[in-house]
């Protein structure tokens, strides 16, 4: 058998040779034999009590989870005083585009942190042709494993363009028809970003249609709602709503209230939740742990679907139109109240804001922070983080067990002159690492709980999330006392640190710390989750 570090070797000559001819890429089982991680603290990501045993991985699939005394040319790992735990499983991501490049498209910020499976086409937004971009990561390949969501927002431009109206029926049964089709390609489900143009045009019965045809192909509605911010309560009875009529799931993404006049009303929606949650229906959410948000600055300070004709061609149409120049003017003055929490994260037209408020540019420049917003938005726009939550409220919202972590981020590789937020590299690192190990805000295995079977079981993943005999051999191996966030607001694009091991299908794909040159993600379709359930 083969041993890892901190193990003696009892090595035969055979296997030995087989081992040394399969170290390029280790596999969850030498020729021969299983791959045992042996000794560890194993959270098998029900939220049970964790133990002290072994992991038996044969090719990949996990053989046994308890004791096990290792054979002839097994490969062993040692694992004690680490924790093994499932590969986790982020619920929300954007990595869509992202995939598309050879080098992001390694997930090594996602790897590093423990994750071994992600879910694209979040908050309307992604690829509408299912099966064309799940066929694409199987011919490219991917670090993790790829879920994806039929995207509503992309789902209407394809039927209906921009407009900012009701569809028509005939538009309305090609929406059903696009959805129904993702399903079929293997989508989870539908997602909505209803802050987002086209999306924020649609009404509670048009998204409940749609889910409809998503619940019966046993996907999930999952949704960025209406309104995080005053409005929060009644986006979160919306939500709810659709969920009733459509019989759909519903995922509440990035569950959370903004501003500092709203911090608290995101006890008062998870009450909603509880409430219908008691009453049988099946609503969920997810959370990444931190208290500033990040999209574009289009999106953080110039509601679409409350400007006339929406953002297209705003500047000239401002320019011919006084009435509508002071209307927004009044509404980007609304959500500017506190601009010195609006950071700029990316500006092609303006990479030298790169890390300065809203505030500080327009004192720099000796203007108003509204102009300040108009010239980037004329330039091309920006994406910003917007500190604007509560930690108090984030660390509430950890504690409930429904709320699932998601770091609402992207697969992306190390790139200078960017100032992402560092979600994108911390998320899964920091939840675990500093909010149930250091600061004991929840119980470690809540937590692991929360990025495996958890999201597992909202997706109706039945053979991940989980190390149960049987199920896909996506594993973690990490040191409890070093498995931490490094990446800031300040130096976001630092990799998480702790994570020895990451298997993704039995196959190494974070060998002892150092990143394997292959990819061993492949695309999960819903189809093949629903043929192995009959």
């Amino acid at each position: 058998m083969r041993r890892f570090p901190r193990f003696r070797s009892f090595l035969t000559l055979s296997a030995l040779f087989s081992a040394a001819a399969l170290w390029q890429a280790l596999p969850a089982a030498t020729a021969g034999g299983d791959l045992v991680l042996r000794g560890g603290t194993v959270h098998d990501g029900s939220g049970g009590e964790p133990l002290v045993g072994d992991v038996v991985v044969r090719g990949e699939r996990i053989l046994t989870v308890g004791r096990h005394e290792p054979q002839p040319g097994d490969t062993v790992i040692d694992c004690s005083g680490r924790i093994v735990a499932p590969g986790f499983i982020d619920l929300h991501t954007h990595s869509d585009s992202a995939l598309g490049d050879p080098q992001a498209r390694r997930c090594l910020n996602y790897l590093l942190q423990g994750c071994t499976t992600m879910v694209t086409g979040n908050c309307g937004g992604g690829a509408a042709n299912t099966g064309a971009y799940l066929e694409g990561i199987d011919r490219k390949g991917a670090g993790c494993n790829i879920i994806h969501l039929a995207p509503h927002g992309a789902v209407r431009r394809a039927a209906m363009g921009t407009a900012r109206r009701k569809p028509t029926r005939a538009e309305l049964a090609k929406m059903e028809a696009l959805v129904d089709q993702a399903m079929r390609d293997g989508a989870w489900g539908m997602s909505t970003g209803l802050i987002y143009p086209p999306s924020c045009h649609a009404e509670a019965d048009e998204i409940t249609a749609l889910a409809k045809v998503v619940a019966a192909r046993g996907g999930i509605y999952a949704t960025h709602v209406r309104g995080e911010n005053e409005v929060l309560l009644d986006s979160i009875r919306e939500a709810i709503q659709i969920g009733r009529h459509s019989g759909a799931p519903v995922q509440v993404s990035h569950f959370k209230v903004m501003g500092v006049s709203n911090w608290g009303l995101v006890r008062q929606a998870a009450q909603l939740i509880e409430a219908a949650r008691s009453q049988g229906l099946k609503i969920t959410a997810d959370q990444y742990p931190y208290t500033a948000s990040s999209t574009s600055l289009t999106a953080t300070t110039l509601p679409d679907g409350k400007i006339p004709g929406g953002t297209a061609k705003l500047a000239s149409r401002m320019a011919a139109d006084p009435e509508l120049a002071a209307k927004v003017r009044e509404l980007v003055g609304a959500r500017l109240r506190q601009s010195e929490r609006i950071v700029i994260a990316q500006s092609k037209a303006h990479p030298e804001y790169i890390g300065k408020s809203i505030r500080q540019i327009a004192e720099e420049a000796h203007c108003d922070p509204v102009d300040t917003v108009l010239k980037l938005v004329a330039a091309g726009g920006a994406s910003v983080v917007n500190h604007a939550m509560s930690e108090d409220d984030v660390r509430w919202v950890m504690q409930l067990p429904w709320v699932a972590t998601g770091s609402d981020g992207s697969a992306r590789s190390v790139k200078p002159r960017e100032a992402p937020h560092p979600r994108n590299f911390g998320t899964f690192a920091r939840k675990i690492g500093r909010y149930a190990i250091e600061d004991k805000v929840v119980p470690l295995a809540l937590a692991i709980r929360s990025a495996s079977g958890l999201p597992a079981d909202i997706l109706g993943l039945a053979d991940r999330g989980y190390l149960r005999p049987g199920c896909a051999a996506d594993i973690v191996v990490f040191d409890p006392a070093t498995f931490r966030d490094t990446a800031t607001f300040e130096s976001p694009q630092q990799y998480a640190t702790g994570v020895h091991w990451v298997f993704v299908g039995g196959n190494a794909a974070i060998e002892d710390g150092q990143p394997s040159e292959q990819l061993f993600g492949r695309a999960l379709r819903h189809a093949e989750k629903a043929a192995e359930g009959r």
